[in-house]
């Protein structure tokens, strides 16, 4: 019987990349893009229509910002920025320092640990494997 540890891993490792294969081969990618359609009106000629079109844009990534950023009073200070960027790193550093931990002074850790410790370091090296590529 498979260990659920080495389930969680692979599958933290595996289910993302293929996933992503998946969207990417099957799953047309849009060809309507602002670069796109601002070009076309140029080489065209209709370049009357372009100011408006790029007002129109910055108005909507402006709107997707303020959407995003909804939880967000004001600017965070960088103590919040800092936390909000190493919690995953962290994780998974003291997910691997309580593994090595347990591996050299022999103890039994639980299952109740091990399982999401597991998913974890999987995601984060999947991560990581799959920027590299």
């Amino acid at each position: 019987m498979i260990p659920l540890e080495i389930v969680s891993t692979l599958a933290g490792l595996i289910i993302p990349a293929a996933f992503d294969f998946i969207k990417k081969k099957f799953i047309p990618s849009e060809n309507d893009t602002p670069e796109r359609t601002i070009s076309t009106l140029a080489v065209s000629g209709k370049c009357e229509n372009i100011p408006s079109i790029v007002d129109a844009y910055a108005k909507l990534y402006e709107a997707k910002t303020k959407f995003f950023n909804r939880d967000v009073i004001g600017n965070p200070s960088q103590f919040v920025v800092d936390l909000r960027a190493i919690i995953r790193p962290l994780t998974v550093a003291i997910s691997l320092l309580i593994y090595t931990i347990g591996v050299l002074l022999n103890i039994d850790l639980p299952q109740e640990f091990t399982i999401p410790a597991s998913s974890w370091i999987g995601l984060w090296f999947g991560d990581r494997m799959r920027a590299k590529l």
